[in-house]
């Protein structure tokens, strides 16, 4: 491989780790709040969130750069803070990659909390449990493999990301170009080996993600119906 494909795949990854950070901090809370509220406004924040599912990336991508442009308030918000820009930028990709991997990781971590049994929240609010220590003791742990299965699949989703990182960051080696953009330079090159270098790069890293995943989802399944049967 090339030094620029390593530093494709070295950014991809350290884009993707990052992201996936910031969003089971955030989407924690949120994920939480969506799986016990009763709220009205709850169907609409859920459409809100899933909506990077079914948007097409670069649509996202061209508003999210109208709100990045330097004359925005958020791009001179950003440049009064850091002196830099956040369109074309590897913050600005960071800032994407939440918003287009966000139902990958919010999802995944609400269905897991809406799956703890009532009986066991109840239980803790016999007990006088806190709220905040209910929610460490209890709901945390038993969510677990809501948080891994969301962790793979942010972590994936985001690691293969093209129209949105593509609109928003361009194609700067080194800052914004990602391995797909790496790879789609490759094909528009005809350099078809080196594009199958990092296309098997993606491939092995979507499978191991799906296999986790399913791996992490089969063995809850076989835990709960020994479970049931005792």
């Amino acid at each position: 491989m090339s030094d620029a494909e390593y530093q494709a795949i070295i950014l991809s990854v350290k884009l993707a780790t990052i992201s996936c950070l910031i969003l089971l901090l955030l989407g924690t809370p949120l994920a939480w709040w969506l799986a016990r509220s009763h709220s009205k406004l709850k169907h609409i924040v859920e459409a809100v969130v899933a909506l990077p599912i079914v948007l097409p990336p670069t649509v996202l991508g061209f508003y999210l750069l109208i709100g990045f442009a330097p004359n925005s308030f958020l791009g001179q918000w950003w440049q009064a803070i850091t002196g830099s820009q956040l369109a074309f930028s590897f913050s600005g990709l960071v800032f994407a990659s939440c918003l287009y991997s966000l139902p990958f990781v919010v999802q995944p971590i609400q269905s897991a909390f809406k799956q703890i049994e009532p009986g066991v929240l109840d239980a803790a609010k016999v007990l006088r449990m806190p709220r905040w220590k209910q929610l460490l003791s209890v709901e945390l742990p038993l969510a677990k493999s809501g948080f891994i299965v969301a962790m793979v699949l942010g972590f994936a989703h985001t690691l293969g990301e093209f129209g949105v990182v593509l609109m928003i960051g361009g194609n700067i080696p080194g800052e914004t170009q990602v391995i797909a953009i790496a790879l789609f330079d490759h094909v528009e090159s005809l350099n078809f080996a080196a594009a199958h270098r990092l296309a098997l790069v993606l491939l092995g890293i979507s499978f191991f993600a799906l296999l986790l995943t399913y791996g992490v989802t089969g063995a809850k399944k076989r835990v709960g119906s020994v479970g049931v049967k005792f």
